[in-house]
């Protein structure tokens, strides 16, 4: 029997997390296991059974998070925070499309920033996209950043990209070429997975080739980019090919 990805939802409308679970339930073709909290406490301790922030090795995690920004006991962004380093993708449901939320909530770690408002078509399309390696973003989400980015604020018109890691938001350093790759460090199965995106192909793609599930498959580009420190795949398939990794 396949495992369930567990997914925790916090939101404190009942109608709207019911609302968002059944877009969970809609986006994915794996089992799923939805875990509802409609306050910061009720999700801490629904994580706490899970490893805790740090999501310990030998529990079984939470693979997806949901989270609302305006709660009854303080501002989703604090859990945000807590879970930096929780082995699961973190997406903001919103109703706040303003900078004054956007960014510091991409700035605590949040992986994707969806608009409660949206319809339920365009939300499931948008968290599909996770499978696909692209960052779930509301259209005028989307368009927000991408303004950003072309006008003024550094200089760099970067688009994000589609790591799954708070760096991926920012814009991207040029990778000196002479930089070594230190692939004795990434596991063969990381070497594997580095090479299939090297070649351009998509997560959900190499969970297949792999036969392996989507979200492994994202765990293993998270520890790649860390152990290489880089933000992208370009500029992870550029130090392999470059060392003549792939």
């Amino acid at each position: 029997m396949p495992v369930a990805v567990k997914v925790l939802i916090l939101e404190d409308n009942p109608v709207a997390r019911t609302f968002l679970c059944r877009v969970v339930r809609e986006s994915f073709s794996d089992a799923i296991a939805v875990t509802e909290a409609g306050d910061l406490e009720t999700a801490r301790r629904h994580i706490s059974l899970t490893g805790g922030s740090q999501g310990l090795h030998g529990v079984d995690p939470f693979k997806l998070c949901l989270v609302d920004l305006e709660l009854p006991d303080g501002n989703g962004m604090e859990l945000l925070t807590e879970l930096a380093h929780y082995p699961a993708t973190k997406i903001v449901t919103t109703l706040y499309s303003d900078d004054e939320h956007l960014f510091p909530a991409l700035q605590c770690g949040a992986d994707g920033y969806l608009l409660k408002e949206d319809r339920f078509e365009v939300l499931v399309e948008e968290l599909q996209k996770i499978v696909r390696g692209q960052p779930p973003l509301s259209p005028a989400i989307a368009r927000r950043l991408l303004t950003h980015f072309r006008h003024g604020n550094g200089g760099d018109s970067s688009a994000p990209d589609s790591g799954f890691a708070p760096a991926a938001f920012t814009t991207s350093k040029p990778v000196p070429m002479e930089k070594a790759l230190d692939h004795e460090r990434l596991t063969p199965r990381e070497t594997e997975v580095l090479t299939y995106l090297s070649k351009g192909f998509t997560i959900k793609e190499i969970a297949g080739l792999m036969g392996i599930k989507w979200f492994t498959v994202n765990d293993h580009i998270k520890s790649i980019y860390k152990k290489l420190n880089v933000s992208s795949r370009a500029e992870a398939a550029v130090l392999a090919s470059k060392q003549g990794l792939v």
